[in-house]
Order: C-alpha cells, then sequence, then structure tokens
C-alpha cells in the first residue's frame, strides 16, 4: 500500500526515530504501524513507543466510592468533541450515570442506561448534536478498603483495593496509578504473552549479535526483570517519594495493595482522522462528474 506522509508522521511522533528510517520501516510492513514499532525496537534498540495519537476519543472519567470505604464504581462517558465534554449538562448527565451505576452495584452499561437514564440520554443527544455514549463501567467491592482518585482534568480516574491501611493510602496510591500508569499490581501478574514478546524484541535487538547464548540469556532476563518491575504497581518508585517503593510505602502501613482499575478517556479507541484536503478533492471530483 502507499505509505502516506501522515503515517510517516505517527511513526515519528511515536518513536522519535528520523523520517527515513520510519518511512522504511512502513514500506516493509506494508503500512502495518504495530509491526513497524516491534521491527524497529528490534533493529534499533528502541526501549519502546508512545502510545498512538489517534487513540484519543472525548469524554470524561468519574468516580466514587461508598462512604464505608468497601465499595468503588468508576465510569467512562464518551462524547465526540471536547468541548461538549466541558458542557455543564454532559457533565451532569455523567454524574447520574455514576450515581445510579454505584447505587444498583452494576457494571452492565446496557442495565444502568435502561428508563429514565437512556430517554435522558437521548433527549442530551438531540440538545447537544453530538452523540453521547457511556462507553465502559467498573467496580471493585472489598472486604478491606477501596481509595479513589480523579485527575482534576476528568480524564483519567482509578480505583485502588488494599487490604489494610485507611483510604488516604489507598488515595495516595490511587494517584501514583494515574500518573504512571503500571499495567499489573505485582510482576507475576504480567500476561506471558507480553513477557514472551518482550523477550523475542530483546533477543533481536543489535546489542545481543554475536553473543553466546548464555550470555545473551542472561542479558535478556535482565532485561526482562527491569520490564517487569517497570510494568508492576509495588515495584514502581511512589511518586511523591521515589525513596519507596509503592509496595514498601504499603507495606510500612500494614496494608497490601490487592488490585486497581485504570480508565483514561479514550483509551483503545481509534479515531479516523479526516483528510479534508483529500475529502474536498473528492467533492470537487464528483460535482465535476
Amino acid at each position: 500500500m502507499a505509505i502516506s506522509a501522515s503515517m510517516v508522521k505517527e511513526l515519528r511522533e511515536r518513536t522519535s526515530l528520523g523520517m527515513m528510517e520510519c518511512k522504511r520501516a512502513l514500506q516493509e510492513t506494508d503500512g502495518d504501524i504495530d509491526q513497524a514499532i516491534e521491527n524497529l525496537r528490534k533493529q534499533s534498540g528502541l526501549k519502546a513507543a508512545k502510545k498512538a495519537g489517534r487513540t484519543a476519543a472525548d469524554g470524561v472519567v468519574s468516580v466514587i466510592v461508598s462512604d464505608d470505604g468497601s465499595y468503588g464504581t468508576v465510569i467512562e462517558v464518551n462524547s465526540e468533541t471536547d468541548f461538549v465534554a466541558r458542557d455543564e449538562g454532559f457533565m451532569a448527565f455523567a454524574d447520574k450515570v455514576l450515581a445510579a451505576a454505584h447505587e444498583a452495584k452494576s457494571e452492565d452499561v446496557a442495565a444502568v442506561m435502561t428508563g429514565a437514564l437512556g430517554e435522558e440520554r437521548e433527549a442530551l443527544v438531540q440538545k447537544i448534536g453530538e452523540n453521547l455514549s457511556v462507553r465502559r463501567i467498573s467496580a471493585i467491592s472489598s472486604d478491606g478498603v477501596v481509595g479513589a482518585y480523579k485527575h482534576s482534568n476528568n480524564r483519567i480516574a482509578v480505583l485502588v483495593e488494599l487490604k489494610g491501611g485507611d483510604a488516604e493510602l489507598a488515595r495516595d496510591i490511587a494517584m501514583h496509578v494515574a500518573a504512571v500508569n503500571p499495567q499489573v499490581v505485582s510482576p507475576d501478574q504480567m500476561p506471558q504473552d507480553l513477557v514472551e514478546k518482550e523477550k523475542e524484541i530483546i533477543a533481536s535487538q543489535p546489542d545481543m549479535a554475536g553473543k553466546p547464548a548464555e550470555i545473551v540469556e542472561k542479558m535478556v532476563m535482565g532485561r526482562i526483570s527491569k520490564f517487569l518491575k517497570e510494568g508492576s504497581l509495588i515495584e514502581q518508585p511512589f511518586v511523591k517519594n521515589p525513596e519507596l517503593t509503592v509496595g514498601a510505602l504499603a507495606k510500612q502501613a500494614g496494608a497490601e495493595v490487592v488490585s486497581f482499575v485504570r480508565f483514561e478517556v479514550g483509551e483503545g479507541i481509534e479515531v479516523e482522522e479526516a483528510d479534508f484536503a483529500a475529502e474536498v478533492a473528492a467533492q470537487v471530483a464528483a460535482a465535476k462528474g
């Protein structure tokens, strides 16, 4: 397929590599950006790549915890534009969805959105002129402590469950999760397919070439150990005190991190970028025809 300038631009933004290197990588993968990133990591020793810029959708996240700290709910409600996401009516609607889901102790979007809330959504769509959707709901119920944190821009919200500790500690750890975005609580929870893919990428990097197999194995395992620590919540340096890991912070308070849920607006949603010049050209051509 033809490699467009926008594809090269996206790959450059995600890898910080040169234009020609990115273009060649895309040509080799027939335009598959994710495969190109994997190949570049193998070839250049690139540690990681930024998330796709096109995976941003607008809207808000919101979170609530019961007064006794035993139950928390987090939601994501999407809009088409950030302008609507800041609208008071939209924010009020999101608050109602959160309250309804929390009261019902339900993670079922369809069930929560039946009846009056569904009708209110339809009326709001007509008033605002944009499609609005409740994308997802998640909850944590615990015999321990549930804490929450929501970033001030309403785009990241987190629930954290502790065994022991208190709500303040849980909130601090939730704030860390919002800032650092760990993948799992502890290294043993990292999905094995991700670990195997990372091993393959590390083993293929240039500084491994020509080394004896046993040396390569040791180097791979060392880097995998670092990869697991960087992606695991309890192994990460706590953002408010990097001298302590999150796990050590919890342990000092007689607590243990059990689980977390992190919602960020638009994560995992592919939003098609319009090529307005191409659209205008197509419309002109159609008009002439």
